[in-house]
């Protein structure tokens, strides 16, 4: 694995928002009479599926003093995932959302305001460094949550790159998080800009910053050393100092598209933790997205990093069907 092992005790943490999901068991969210309850958040879920690759993960938050916090934290430990620098608030929740499997379209509810996780702050970057970690992974949902987490995001950057951690940042555009678009804009981009490496789909460039490819994207988000952009069903590309690659998304028959981006993000951060190039990184990614995107988890199928590894690596999977 990169990083040196002698000075760091995690290979990659995780500050952000984990959730209880309540997903239907039988039929679409307003006809439904049982449901599910399990962990997501984009964060959390890039901590475990990474930690399924054989990474020292770790996620890093604030959770209420609930049943639905308590069970976040067991379904985190099972998966292997350090908790260790988790806070739980006796005064204010863990949040929740409905999901309502719908195939590509996205619908959810959220009911997340005011939760334990909004309350973050430089505190808890704080207790994310003392992991002595080589990767910090952050995504902008956090910088949408509260003034607090904004300021928390920004110093986690600073932090990190004074340490010599290496980040990577999400874009993960939420429009219902944010008052007003124009902000979110400059905000995203600005720490989008202090980032070793950036995630953005292509959709959200394009709302964003009015980027019509993954080249228009990659260049408005250049203050970053490694720009990955994701073009749904088609390709991801990744513009760094080695050059650009891009590779073909592979065919999948979707049932339920939320958590894909997690997911993709934990397979490139996986196989860099790894010591696999950019073109590797960029088929573990999708290799990873396509398991969330055929499950109504976040997480999907669990595959472990050898078998990954061969797959990214089996040509026949990357011939354009």
């Amino acid at each position: 694995m990169s990083g040196n092992d002698s000075a760091t005790t995690i290979d990659i943490v995780c500050l952000g928002e984990a959730m209880g999901q309540f997903v239907p068991d039988d039929g679409p969210l307003e006809d439904a009479t049982t449901f599910s309850l399990g962990q997501a958040g984009a964060e959390s879920n890039v901590a475990i599926a990474t930690a399924r690759l054989g990474v020292r993960s770790a996620w890093v938050s604030r959770l209420g003093d609930d049943a639905v916090g308590e069970r976040l934290l067991k379904a985190l430990a099972e998966e292997s995932v350090d908790t260790s620098a988790v806070v739980r608030d006796q005064e204010h929740p863990t949040g929740i959302f409905l999901k309502d499997p719908s195939g590509l379209s996205r619908k959810v509810s959220y009911y997340r305001k005011g939760s334990a996780a909004s309350r973050m702050d430089r505190g808890d970057v704080d207790r994310a460094l003392a992991l002595r970690p080589a990767f910090m992974h952050l995504s902008g949902i956090t910088s949408a949550l509260s003034d607090s987490c904004d300021d928390a995001i920004e110093y986690a950057l600073e932090s990190a790159a004074a340490l010599g951690i290496t980040t990577s940042f999400d874009v993960n555009y939420r429009p219902v998080l944010w008052s007003d678009q124009n902000r979110a804009s400059a905000r995203l981009s600005a720490l989008a800009d202090k980032s070793d490496i950036v995630f953005v789909g292509l959709d959200e460039a394009e709302i964003l910053w009015g980027a019509a490819d993954a080249d228009a994207a990659a260049a408005h988000l250049s203050g970053a050393g490694r720009v990955v952009v994701k073009n749904g069903a088609e390709s991801a590309t990744v513009h760094s100092p080695a050059g650009r690659w891009e590779v073909p998304a592979l065919s999948v028959d979707v049932v339920e598209s939320v958590g894909a981006g997690d997911a993709f993000a934990a397979g490139w951060l996986g196989g860099m933790i790894h010591g696999v190039d950019d073109r590797m990184r960029l088929r573990c990614g999708h290799l990873m997205a396509r398991t969330a995107l055929t499950s109504l988890s976040d997480h999907g199928e669990r595959i472990a990093w050898d078998a990954l590894l061969a797959d990214a690596a089996d040509p026949a999977i990357w011939v354009r069907r």
